[in-house]
């Protein structure tokens, strides 16, 4: 996704520049998360989330035909993942926060998939036995947000496949090399596993429906940049007589560098969950701001919250009140608050906060079997 004006691109494997999120949604030909649905959502969920409700999650694909089967009787399984290489940092994390909420509020299963098969193919410099590292250390963090160990089950490709690949050898057959091509933009001098992968990550939208021999509807928070694996997913599943999946799109948690979306490759651009508070405070005390060069001219002309990094980390993850947010957005933008004491307030937040899922991460390390799927094993 790339354009004359604010250029910017958004892939699977690339994010850069500052995403226009309007155009976003016309140029993958998204839904935007209007009001009534998003009170239809927190209706029968009981309650709200920040994410929605501050348009984190801000499109969808068939969100309301899935609500229209569940209100019919007609359960639904969720559906995520990450591609794992590298530590876990809070950007990752943010669908996971929704998915988790879902779940508690629906009674949901949900399949989590680690794509330690992509980011071999698609990272020259990784082995498989560096991704497998990593999703298994990434796991810990998925374990650590307090998912139902009953109604969670999580995979790497690589251990899973036994079951993934006959689903996924379905869809394989159903997408031509053309398609793929003009979806994710390869080239002949792709690696034929690059070309094939898509069908891998389209498999578990069809997971429960397998193995329960009827059709169960699918819902699959994601960052909007894996859209394009489930755009192929959804042309194909009629043709099996599967359900097309249903789709919750986030925006991305900006990099704490300015500019596009934080990077597992880039330390100083985000803050990962194995941080310490001293990496904390370096990364919080560097970081990008909306605010003036001084603190006089700050003082007279206010700062600018949406291009802030810093306030959008208040936004995403570490302020649940609403008021309070915005008393800090109208404070920034009049000059009485200085990036200085935002900063300084947010080392607080994010540092109490890592300190306690630094702790539930290490007792994972002795339930994080009973999580785990492998070979053709299923819930």
């Amino acid at each position: 996704m790339t354009g004359n004006r604010e250029e910017f691109t958004v892939t699977p494997w690339e994010v850069r520049g500052e995403v226009n999120y309007e155009r976003l949604v016309v140029e993958f030909g998204l839904t935007p998360l209007n009001k009534d649905l998003y009170e239809r959502l927190t209706r029968l969920a009981g309650d709200t989330h920040k994410l929605l409700r501050r348009g984190v999650f801000f499109a969808h694909r068939d969100l309301d035909w899935l609500l229209d089967k569940y209100e019919r009787g007609e359960m639904f399984y969720l559906y995520t993942g990450r591609g794992p290489s590298g530590h876990t940092h809070l950007g990752h994390m943010v669908p996971w926060f929704l998915t988790k909420w879902l779940q508690d509020r629906f009674g949901a299963k949900l399949y989590f998939q680690m794509t330690d098969d992509e980011k071999f193919l698609f990272k020259p410099e990784l082995t498989l036995e560096k991704t497998r590292k990593y999703a298994l250390d990434n796991a810990l963090d998925v374990i650590a947000l307090g998912f139902d160990p009953d109604k969670t089950k999580i995979f790497l490709d690589t251990d899973y496949i036994g079951f993934l690949y006959k689903i996924a050898l379905q869809f394989a057959k159903k997408i031509t090399f053309s398609t793929v091509r003009a979806t994710f933009g390869l080239t002949e001098s792709s690696n034929i596993g690059q070309i094939f992968f898509t069908s891998i990550q389209a498999a578990p939208a069809f997971i429960e429906s397998i193995i329960t021999g009827k059709n169960v509807p699918c819902l699959i928070p994601l960052a909007v940049d894996q859209d394009p694996h489930f755009r192929l997913a959804r042309d194909v599943a009629p043709k099996l007589g599967f359900y097309k999946p249903a789709i919750l799109h986030s925006k991305f948690l900006p990099s704490l560098s300015g500019g596009g979306k934080m990077s597992s490759s880039e330390a100083m651009s985000a803050i990962f969950t194995t941080d310490s508070p001293e990496e904390v405070r370096k990364k919080i005390w560097n970081a990008f701001t909306g605010g003036r060069p001084t603190i006089a001219e700050q003082r007279e002309k206010g700062g600018n919250p949406d291009i802030c990094p810093v306030f959008h980390y208040y936004a995403f993850i570490f302020e649940e009140d609403d008021r309070a947010l915005g008393e800090r957005r109208k404070r920034c933008l009049s000059g009485d608050l200085l990036c200085g004491e935002c900063k300084e307030d947010l080392i607080k937040r994010v540092t109490n906060f890592l300190k306690e899922h630094q702790r539930k991460r290490e007792r994972a390390r002795d339930i994080v079997d009973k999580f785990l799927l492998r070979g053709e094993q299923t819930f």
